[in-house]
């Protein structure tokens, strides 16, 4: 089977870029299954009922989540009804949401998909190496294919995530920096594994956000109100192929297309 992961959805121009270039890649790559991380797709933070569904008529199956997960005030009672938004499972218990879930493919596999986010650099959370050890054992009852999205900070924390989950599960990509890493490979045990599957958005920007605005942020120290880039976009995402019956990664690659 045939995955295909996309980076951090920013914005407008994220989701015109997933518009563009999901039909082509649908065909190119004979995709099964459609996940793509979410978090910034409402106005550069956060996620709306109106974003979601405009993102899943593109052909997104499944939309994972990160720290802004709660930037929209409507999600708190959306992501409660919508089984497709995963958002990170290691947030307290009592949350609203759905930390994982338990999706079938075109073809009837069945595919487990687990969010999860850092604790370096970001708030505080549960342990998430702790909790994907929970979540992986209750998964594996009903999924042989289990794939994650850890949403961290640190390149240390992702790299150590992915050693730590190696073997158990199918695929461990990292988001949140807005930067493709060039080091996807497929670990000893099976696990596809990238640091950061990159940003899908304006390409012409500081992680999305207008450069002057960031320029002046770091010239003057001054806070400044963040606002998304316009123009040009890019598509970061990665194809994972996944042994169905034993779970194991065979390939992963990256894609980077640029408007």
């Amino acid at each position: 089977m045939r995955l295909l992961m996309i980076g951090d959805i920013v914005g407008r121009p994220g989701r015109r870029a997933v518009k563009v270039n999901l039909p082509d890649l649908k065909r190119q790559f004979d995709l099964d299954l459609v996940i793509a991380n979410g978090e910034n797709a409402a106005g550069g933070k956060g996620i709306t009922k109106e974003v979601a569904q405009e993102l899943f008529s593109y052909g997104v199956n499944i939309l994972t989540m990160g720290n802004h997960v709660w930037n929209k005030k409507e999600a708190f009672s959306y992501i409660d009804q919508e089984a497709r938004i995963i958002r990170p499972a290691n947030y307290p218990p009592g949350v609203p949401g759905f930390g994982t879930g338990v999706f079938e493919t075109r073809r009837n596999v069945k595919v487990g998909v687990i969010n999860l986010v850092g604790r370096v650099y970001v708030e505080a959370v549960d342990c998430p190496f702790r909790k994907a050890d929970e979540l992986v054992a209750k998964l594996k009852e009903s999924a042989n294919v289990i794939v994650i999205d850890f949403h961290a900070e640190a390149t240390s924390e992702k790299i150590a995530f992915g050693w730590h989950l190696d073997g158990r599960v199918s695929a461990v990509v990292g988001t949140h920096t807005h930067v493709q890493t060039a080091d996807e490979r497929i670990l000893p045990g099976g696990t596809a594994y990238i640091t950061d599957l990159g940003m899908t958005g304006p390409s012409n920007s500081v992680l999305g956000v207008k450069k002057g605005i960031i320029i002046e942020k770091f010239m003057t120290g001054i806070p400044q109100r963040f606002e998304v880039a316009t123009g040009a976009f890019q598509f970061n995402a990665a194809v994972i192929d996944i042994n169905e019956e034993t779970g194991e990664a065979t390939s992963i690659t990256r894609i980077q297309n640029y408007e």
